[in-house]
C-alpha cells in the first residue's frame, strides 16, 4: 500500500495524507530535551494557523457518526460546536482545558487511557465526536495513547504546528477543533502512521 494512503476502518474510504510533516521516532526523541520543558508544564503554545484557544469560526462540517461498538451510522452535517472560554472551563478539567482548548500536552505516561485495552470508541472530550476505534490502537512506547488511523477521515483535521522548535502535524477534532495531539510517520502497518493523542482530549466509550 502506498504510504500516502490508508484504509478506513470499514475499508470503504482512503485518506490522503499529503503534505504531512515527517518526524521519525528517533528525531522525536532527540528533541525531547526541548519538548520536556513544555511537557513538564502540561502546556505548549498553539500554532498560529490553529488560532487562539476557544476561537472556532462558525459554519457547518460533515462528520461520520459511529456507535460505541464502532459501527458506522452514516455521515451527517452539523454546526461547529462553539462555546465561550468560560463555558469550556466549566465543562472541562483544568488539564483537559489546557490541552484540548489551549493546544497543550499532558505528561508522558500520565494519561488515564494509555493502558486501556477494551473494545470501543475513543470520542472527543469536548463534543463527543467519534475519533478513534480501539481496533487501531497500539503500544508505541512513547507514553501517549497511539493509533494507526482515525475512525474516519472526516472526523479529524490536520494543521501545521511549528512550536517547540519542531515542524509537526497537529490533529484536531473537526466539529469543535479541540487539540488532540500529533501524527508521525513511524507507526505500524498498514498505514505506517502514529496518531499520538492526549488522554485528556478523549473519552473512551466501551462497546456494550
Amino acid at each position: 500500500m502506498p504510504r500516502d494512503e490508508f484504509i478506513h476502518m470499514d475499508t470503504t474510504d482512503t485518506v490522503p495524507t499529503t503534505q504531512r510533516a515527517v518526524l521519525s521516532r528517533r528525531a522525536f526523541l532527540s528533541t525531547s530535551s526541548l519538548a520536556v520543558a513544555g511537557l513538564a508544564l502540561g502546556w505548549s503554545v498553539r500554532s498560529e494557523a490553529a488560532g487562539a484557544p476557544g476561537k472556532v469560526a462558525p459554519g457547518k462540517v460533515t462528520i461520520v457518526q459511529f456507535s460505541d461498538a464502532g459501527k458506522r451510522l452514516g455521515s451527517v452535517q452539523v454546526d461547529k460546536l462553539i462555546k465561550s472560554d468560560a463555558a469550556w472551563k466549566q465543562q472541562l478539567s483544568p488539564l483537559a482545558y489546557q490541552v484540548a482548548r489551549g493546544g497543550g500536552t499532558e505528561r508522558p505516561h500520565s494519561g488515564s487511557l494509555l493502558k486501556v485495552k477494551g473494545k470501543g470508541v475513543y470520542r472527543c472530550i469536548c463534543c463527543d465526536t467519534a475519533l478513534f476505534n480501539s481496533a487501531s490502537k497500539f503500544e508505541s512506547g512513547t507514553g501517549w495513547p497511539s493509533f494507526w488511523q482515525p475512525i474516519a477521515r472526516q472526523n479529524v483535521i490536520e494543521d501545521r504546528d511549528v512550536t517547540l522548535g519542531m515542524v509537526r502535524t497537529e490533529i484536531r477534532c473537526t466539529r469543535c477543533e479541540a487539540h488532540l495531539g500529533h501524527v508521525f510517520d513511524d507507526g505500524p502497518k498498514p498505514t505506517g502512521l502514529r496518531y499520538c493523542m492526549n488522554s485528556v482530549s478523549l473519552r473512551f466509550a466501551a462497546s456494550a
